[in-house]
């Protein structure tokens, strides 16, 4: 006589919980990379800048605005993730602050923002990062 052989509960509910465990390992390891991911569109749209924004302080000793001196209108630095840019006088050089958007973005970068500060004059210039968003998400440049 055959006996029927199979899984018992035991095992099945074993399994299960194995898998429970990978997937929610799975989902964090996701939104943190999203997270990285929108947050690199802030740091593309403010290195885009970084030389314009030197170029024109090195030449006329004040900062450019966005929508004039030779800039597109500040709108047009507006992202999918990214709110808002704007460039300030920040002590002997410019500011470039990014704001990331108070939706479509991963929860832990709603309203967060990244400012980049230049120092130096002429070609000695260099860009300061800081941000209050968790340095968890920021690549190493900027923590």
């Amino acid at each position: 006589m055959k006996h029927a052989r199979g899984f018992t509960l035991i095992e099945m509910m074993i399994v299960v919980a194995i898998i429970a465990i990978l997937a929610s390992i799975a989902i964090s390891i996701y939104a943190n990379s999203t997270a990285k991911a929108q947050l690199s569109e802030a740091f593309s749209i403010t290195d885009g800048l970084k030389t314009d924004v030197s170029n024109y302080y090195t030449q006329t000793g004040v900062c450019p605005t966005l929508g004039a001196d030779g800039l597109a209108a500040a709108t047009s630095y507006n992202g999918n993730y990214v709110a808002s840019v704007s460039i300030t006088t920040a002590g002997s050089g410019c500011s470039i602050t990014a704001l990331m958007r108070s939706n479509t973005v991963a929860p832990k970068l709603l309203g967060k923002q990244i400012t980049l500060t230049m120092s130096g004059n002429g070609s000695a210039v260099s860009w300061q990062c800081t941000s209050n968003v968790d340095p968890v998400y920021l690549p190493k440049t900027c923590q």
